[in-house]
């Protein structure tokens, strides 16, 4: 997935109200961008850290800046739009590039299941049971080369592991993707410290069939895309 504007470098003045983010320009100009990220982002939005910025000149939208990147200054990058794995993704599914999921088809997005939820994907081909992937975007590292989930409290993460575990019941398939939005990370493993009740419905939704797939991700600021399973 390419960026559809090129992305400009700036500096992180600070975050706030989760969804703003005060930027200092190359050029010395300061902005406000919007941060499509609601989690902690621990560890991502300190003040001064390097970070890319998309521009447009959308009149619909009042801010003229999105955060799309945190840049660590050591040839790798951290993603944290989490709207881009969904977008990364849908075009590795309907080219096949999923080896577990390859087989399916017909991949459709945001399909109303459950109790007023909407699955990120599902997937579907005659002869198979119909697959339901919900996608989780990975941006937390506490230990180097560890990729965590979640970094913050997530009720609704936790509500979407139930649910999952009820399309099992179904009969059909439920796959719970993490997709890992940092380059520097080569293991995953569930923030069980952070939140104790989304560790406890992963293993009883595991215990129940749920499926679990891990992928990196190739970032640069240029685009993001779907990299290699962990």
């Amino acid at each position: 997935m390419q960026f559809p504007t090129p992305l400009i470098p700036a500096r992180l003045i600070r975050r706030y109200k989760r969804f703003l983010a005060d930027c200092t320009l190359e050029d010395g100009r300061e902005v406000t961008a919007h941060c499509a990220n609601p989690g902690s982002m621990m560890g991502l939005a300190e003040p001064g850290m390097k970070i890319w910025l998309e521009p447009n000149d959308d009149p619909k939208k009042k801010l003229k800046f999105g955060w799309r990147l945190v840049d660590h200054e050591n040839g790798h990058f951290t993603g944290v739009d989490t709207s881009v794995p969904n977008r990364a993704l849908r075009a590795s599914l309907e080219a096949g590039e999923i080896p577990q999921l390859a087989a399916y088809k017909t991949v459709r997005p945001e399909v109303k299941y459950g109790e007023k939820s909407r699955i990120d994907f599902l997937l579907s081909e005659p002869g198979l049971p119909d697959a339901y992937v919900e996608v989780k975007s990975v941006t937390l590292s506490r230990q180097t080369g560890l990729a965590e989930f979640p970094d913050s409290v997530t009720a609704r993460g936790t509500k979407h592991l139930g649910e999952l575990a009820n399309m099992v019941d179904q009969g059909h398939r439920a796959i719970m993707l993490y997709l890992v939005q940092r380059t520097d990370c080569t293991r995953f493993g569930l923030a069980d410290d952070i939140d104790p009740a989304y560790a406890a419905a992963y293993q009883a939704a595991n215990a129940r069939g749920v499926e679990r797939l891990i992928y990196d991700t190739l970032i640069t600021p240029n685009g993001v895309a779907v990299g290699k399973s962990l």
